[in-house]
C-alpha cells in the first residue's frame, strides 16, 4: 500500500438499497482522501464487515430491514476499536434520529446530501466533530426537554462528565477516562448543555461551580 492510500479515510456504506449504495460510493470516488472500505445491505452485515475491515467511518441507513440502523449503530459503537458513525435516512424521523445519536452516531444526515456536504461530514466525523444537517437539527432540538433547575436533571454519568469538563479535559480525554466512545461523551456533553440551559462548556462549568454541582 502506498502512502497516499494510507492517508485516505476508509468508509463503509450500509444501506439495503443498492442504488443508494452505488450513489454514495460514487460520491466517495470524487474525493482523493476518501476510500470505499466495503458495502453492507443490512445491519448485521454492517456489524460483521466493521469487524473484518476496520473502517474509519461508517455511513449507515436507519431504516434497514432485520437489524435496523440504530441497533447496528449500538453494536458498532460498543466495539473496540470502533469507527465514527454517520446515520443516514431519506426522511424526517424523530425517534430514529435521537436513537441513532444515543446509540453512538456522531452525526445525522439526510440522503439528499450533496457530494461536497457528505465529504465534509465524513472528514469532520473522522476528526471527531459533528456537522448535523440543518434539516435534522430542529427535530433533535424540539425533542430536548426544557431546561430544569441547574443540576436537578443531570444523571450520575452526566455529573461525572461535567466534573471532568471542569478539569479541562476534552472529549477524547474524557472518553479514555470513562472507557466509553467519543460519540458517547459528545452526546453526554450535548445533554449537559441542554439541561443546564447554556451553549458552551465554559458556561456549563461556571454554572456548575456557582450551584455547587461538582464534588
Amino acid at each position: 500500500m502506498d502512502d497516499s492510500c494510507a492517508d485516505r479515510i476508509r468508509v463503509l456504506i450500509a444501506d439495503d438499497n443498492v442504488a443508494v449504495r452505488r450513489a454514495l460510493a460514487t460520491f466517495l470516488l470524487a474525493s482523493d482522501d476518501l476510500e470505499l472500505a466495503g458495502e453492507a445491505a443490512g445491519g448485521r452485515e454492517a456489524v460483521d464487515l466493521c469487524l473484518r475491515t476496520q473502517p474509519d467511518v461508517v455511513l449507515i441507513d436507519l431504516t434497514m430491514p432485520g437489524m435496523g440502523g440504530v441497533a447496528a449503530t449500538q453494536f458498532i459503537a460498543d466495539g473496540q476499536p470502533h469507527p465514527q458513525i454517520i446515520a443516514l435516512t431519506g426522511f424526517h424521523e424523530d425517534d430514529l434520529a435521537e436513537g441513532a445519536l444515543q446509540a453512538g452516531a456522531i452525526d445525522y444526515l439526510l440522503k439528499n446530501v450533496s457530494a461536497e456536504e457528505l465529504a465534509a461530514a465524513i472528514r469532520a466525523a473522522y476528526a471527531g466533530r459533528s456537522t448535523l444537517a440543518s434539516e435534522a437539527t430542529p427535530v433533535l432540538v424540539e425533542r430536548l426537554p426544557s431546561p430544569p433547575p441547574p443540576g436537578n436533571a443531570l444523571t450520575s454519568r452526566e455529573l461525572a462528565v461535567l466534573a471532568l469538563m471542569a478539569q479541562g479535559l476534552n472529549n477524547v480525554e474524557i472518553a479514555k477516562r470513562l472507557a466509553v466512545s467519543r460519540s458517547t461523551v459528545k452526546f453526554h456533553v450535548s445533554k449537559i448543555l441542554s439541561k443546564l440551559g447554556v451553549t458552551t462548556r465554559t458556561e456549563a462549568v461556571a454554572l456548575a461551580v456557582q450551584h455547587h454541582l461538582l464534588p
